[in-house]
């Protein structure tokens, strides 16, 4: 397609089977590439996730290059390539593998880190998103996308202490259990499908294959829970610190053997 200006294709986790953590990230990859196929399918943004991301050197000529100036340099350039009116398509297969983090600490140091500069690109391109510069579809997806993954998250901590303070209900569980129920189908979704696509598991959805997907969806749900704390501690933060470049190194041990 011309108007293709890069192709991102799934993440898988190396190491998923070593621990609650890696588990974790495993389930999250396959529901963030099912809701980017969703996305882009009704002409929302696809998004790069830095591995596993091609991008055309025409496109990427077109926007101004790579950004020196941010710590997430693939949602810096999916931002100017939708700008340029470029397209990111985002595929299921093939698979490119990437090691998980296996502990709260390196996993915290990374999402503070995706966290901060997903924020930072709505912060240097918000006059030009509010311009319908890459048309209304996009802007709109990238609007929603902006409310369920960065203010919800955000106001969902103050909400539940509130409901817990003045004995009521919380004021946003309408559209945090919509939100949290299209995660989980999303993840259901995911599990489901990379299982079919696996030659040796793909004749086996049997009764007891979907209740350990269940199995692995509410694992996944509850490991998500991380980015309430993660969104609502990068947001206090940026509101008193002025934009930085510094991040933490994810340290990455190697795997013996490859799955999947």
């Amino acid at each position: 397609k011309d108007r293709v200006g890069a192709v991102q294709i799934r993440k898988a986790i190396a190491n998923a089977p070593e621990n609650f953590w890696t588990k974790g990230q495993m389930a999250e990859m396959l529901l963030d590439i099912w809701f980017q196929e969703q996305r882009t399918a009704i002409g929302g943004i696809g998004e790069l996730r830095g591995n596993g991301q091609f991008v055309r050197r025409q496109a990427l000529a077109s926007c101004g290059g790579w950004n020196e100036e941010t710590i997430t340099d693939d949602l810096d350039l999916t931002i100017r390539l939708h700008l340029d009116k470029w397209d990111i398509e985002c595929v299921f297969h093939p698979p490119v593998e990437e090691e998980g983090v296996t502990n709260a600490t390196a996993l915290w140091h990374q999402r503070n880190r995706w966290a901060e500069g997903g924020y930072q690109r709505y912060l240097d391109y918000w006059d030009l998103i509010l311009k319908n510069r890459m048309g209304t579809k996009k802007t709109w997806d990238l609007l929603i996308f902006m409310v369920t993954m960065y203010i919800l998250p955000t106001a969902a901590i103050p909400d539940i202490l509130m409901a817990i303070a003045r004995h009521r209900p919380p004021m946003l569980s309408s559209v945090t259990g919509l939100s949290l129920g299209m995660s989980v189908i999303g993840m259901f979704a995911g599990l489901k499908h990379v299982h079919k696509a696996t030659p040796r598991l793909s004749e086996q959805l049997k009764p007891s294959t979907y209740l350990v997907l269940l199995l692995q969806t509410l694992r996944g749900s509850l490991y998500m829970l991380h980015w309430l704390v993660v969104m609502s501690s990068t947001t206090a933060r940026m509101s008193f610190r002025p934009k930085r470049l510094k991040w933490v190194k994810t340290v990455h041990k190697g795997v013996e053997k490859s799955i999947l």
